[in-house]
């Protein structure tokens, strides 16, 4: 399942998610968070889960940093600028990858809610010099109770409009990856797993890439008149999680 617009709106619990999660638990049923949003490490989301008073682990909790990760090194980038938080730094830094090199082989782009106009203006000058540019995710906006805010695609839109570059490689959800090594991991065919998200373009499209039964809330971005007029398949449309899960069956 998605985290943001599927169990919590920015710093609030969407109503039934605990119940929704128990009821997962008392049929025996795995789960896994996904989150296309790059700003976190694996700790600050489980600690975050921890607040909700979800009880997660760390092998449950799967981000586009990991896709990231493994896209830079399996074609051996090890040299790079980056446009992010801290915190992806460090998980990035944490493989072997300096993040901040002077002689980059890729600017790296993730959901960098610290951005400031010096990482902005750096990127754009190795790009106007060839540097190829890779996103985290392709995410536009970021939701909240206010609305969405600004996200890669967002930036990934300022930069193409600075530098005329666009990505060679746009990581995270709707990658199949991004869910095809847990379902191989857990030796599960894709009919034997479901998607639940908030996003047609990212949760839905990844759903319908992998094979997976499709599962749409209406508690974050898409609306259902986005569903309606969706060319993703939906397979399930839901107000919210509160609803899944129901009955004996």
């Amino acid at each position: 399942m998605d985290l943001d617009g599927t169990l919590y709106l920015g710093g609030n619990l969407i109503e039934g998610v605990n119940d929704f999660l128990d009821r997962l638990d008392k049929k025996g049923i795995k789960k896994f968070y996904l989150s296309n949003n790059s700003s976190r490490s694996k700790k600050e989301y489980l600690e975050k889960l921890k607040n909700f008073g979800i009880d997660a682990k760390i092998s449950e909790i799967l981000l586009s940093t990991d896709d990231l990760l493994e896209w830079l090194t399996s074609n051996n980038y090890s040299d790079v600028y980056t446009i992010g938080t801290n915190s992806m730094c460090e998980m990035l830094e944490e493989r072997g990858i300096n993040t901040y090199s002077e002689n980059p082989q890729m600017v790296v782009l993730g959901y960098d809610t610290e951005i400031n106009y010096e990482k902005l203006s750096q990127a754009s000058i190795y790009l106007h010099k060839g540097i190829p540019l890779v996103a985290s995710h392709p995410d536009t906006v970021c939701p909240s109770p206010e609305g969405g805010l600004p996200d890669v695609g967002a930036y990934l839109s300022l930069l193409e409009a600075t530098t005329n570059v666009k990505p060679v490689h746009i990581c995270g959800k709707p990658n199949p990856g991004m869910l095809n090594h847990k379902i191989s991991e857990l030796g599960l065919m894709p009919n034997q797993v479901a998607m639940i998200g908030d996003r047609l373009y990212t949760d839905i499209e990844m759903a319908n890439r992998v094979g997976c039964l499709s599962v749409l809330v209406l508690s974050g971005e898409a609306t259902r008149d986005d569903a309606n007029n969706a060319p993703q398949k939906i397979d399930l449309m839901v107000d919210s999680v509160s609803s899944l899960i129901l009955g004996n069956n």
